[in-house]
């Protein structure tokens, strides 16, 4: 069991010391908060990774719709080149 970089034996001796420091009334309580703590960042920062999924999209999309517009506006425009320099040749 590796949580955080931290081992087993660690996590029982910062149990301790917690309990200890807190006493075993307040325990449950701050465990509570960090918990909540802990599901606030998570829903956050999957929220975040939604919102960058969502935008890559976007872009993606624009980017593809330009890809797909750009040789048709460049074959307009040399079309219309085309048109303008044969009628001044005329």
């Amino acid at each position: 069991m590796n949580i955080f970089g931290i081992g087993l034996p660690e996590m029982g001796l910062i149990m301790v010391v917690a309990l200890l420091i807190f006493g075993p009334k307040k325990l449950p309580e701050i465990g509570r908060s960090m918990g909540k703590a802990i599901r606030g960042f998570q829903e956050a920062s999957s929220e975040f990774q939604n919102e960058f999924k969502q935008e890559a999209e976007k872009l993606q999309e624009a980017v593809k719709t330009t890809a797909e517009l750009e040789p048709k506006q460049l074959e307009a425009s040399s079309t219309q080149k085309d048109t303008a320099s044969s009628s001044q040749q005329s």
